[in-house]
């Protein structure tokens, strides 16, 4: 047999080393592993991701973390600015900071703080402090970073008007702000799913029901509906059961426009190939719908899905605010951010906004990571 020259053996040797990477495995390479590459190549996603994983940890182990207890206060340091941390002292390291120096201005009484240069607090790693119960589990009293001398002033972001450490109560907000979109957002995934699916698979009376539902939430100005059922709950209730009932109302509002989505891609593909023959061959409807129907819009299910977490902390975060969602001794980051609705907090306490900070980034990162999955969840498009 003659051997191919010219032209047609170049192009045939190019075709043979793959893809322009040179990774020729590529062509055999699964659906996963072509979205796990896609997603790397990603930065901000890359990065927004590994900033929530690190909140989550901060969550996750927020005893532990914290430099006390969020419930722990001094009136002495009410309203006390941030303590600068040094590194170096004399050219060795030696982390510290300095205590506080009181004054009073004697026409206005006015209290402000200055650095006591006499007064130096040793900081230092995996110190003992506050006792604590991780997950409320486990007895201790070690914390990450704190001051050598237990009961020593040590307010990195400053305390607030109880003489509360700013820090300390922002890590424990974690716990509350960023497991509530979680919940919440599941809640609202698993309604829109199944609504909207059995919406646009079944059709006829069921279709008309759903949508007839959906539409009567949507009609709903969306705040009164908020003010409304946050109402609703009974004042004797404790934290856990505030931040549940919270929860499902967030659910309750949220899954209409992810049904609405289900159930037009539910509708086309209902009469498609592939589901006629799943249909013929015996599958059942629910098989045919979470294992076949559902996974061919799954770049959608995810943008909903990174979206509405975000969307649900700064829910949370407003209706804390407004005086309406959780309270003390409740801790998150919109219970923080109650303290900064005087005009004492903006005008000569403006560390109480530190929550704020913390909502933001996190709704950046969760908005980033949420943008490469849904671009990665196509690893066949441009």
């Amino acid at each position: 047999m003659s051997q191919i020259s010219g032209p047609l053996a170049v192009d045939a040797g190019e075709q043979s080393t793959g893809p322009a990477d040179g990774d020729g495995s590529l062509y055999f390479a699964s659906q996963r592993r072509l979205i796990i590459r896609r997603f790397r190549r990603h930065r901000l996603a890359v990065l927004g991701t590994v900033v929530v994983v690190l909140i989550y940890l901060v969550a996750l182990f927020a005893e532990f973390l914290a430099p006390g207890v969020p419930d722990s206060s001094d009136a002495r340091y009410a309203y006390a600015p941030p303590q600068r941390l040094h590194l170096f002292d004399g050219g060795r390291l030696d982390p510290h900071v300095y205590g506080y120096q009181t004054r009073v201005n004697d026409e206005t009484l006015e209290r402000s703080y200055v650095p006591d240069r006499a007064q130096k607090i040793d900081v230092g790693l995996f110190v003992r402090g506050e006792p604590y119960q991780l997950w409320g589990l486990i007895g201790s009293d070690i914390h990450l970073v704190g001051p050598v001398q237990r009961d020593a002033p040590f307010h990195l972001l400053g305390a607030d008007r109880q003489g509360r450490d700013v820090l300390t109560r922002t890590i424990y907000g974690a716990r509350i702000s960023m497991s509530i979109g979680l919940v919440g957002v599941g809640l609202s995934v698993i309604l829109g799913i199944l609504l909207g699916g059995a919406s646009g698979y079944y059709g006829g009376r069921v279709d008309t029901l759903v949508q007839r539902l959906i539409e009567f939430f949507m009609a709903i100005p969306s705040i009164p509906l908020w003010l409304g059922l946050a109402a609703a709950l009974p004042p004797s209730w404790g934290p856990v059961q505030t931040y549940l009932g919270i929860t499902v109302i967030l659910s309750l509002i949220s899954w209409t426009d992810l049904a609405r989505v289900v159930r037009g891609r539910f509708l086309s593909l209902r009469s498609e190939d592939f589901v006629l023959a799943a249909e013929l061959d015996g599958i059942g409807k629910p098989r045919i719908i979470l294992r076949h129907m559902l996974p061919s819009f799954a770049s959608h299910i995810i943008a909903s899905l990174t979206l509405a977490i975000p969307a649900m902390i700064l829910a949370e975060t407003a209706l804390s605010f407004l005086g309406l969602g959780l309270q003390a001794p409740a801790v998150s980051w919109g219970v923080l951010l109650q303290e900064a609705q005087n005009i004492r907090a903006l005008a000569t306490a403006p560390w109480l906004l530190f929550p704020g900070v913390a909502v933001i980034i996190a709704v950046l990162a969760l908005n980033f990571a949420g943008d490469g999955l849904r671009d990665s969840a196509d690893p066949y498009g441009s």
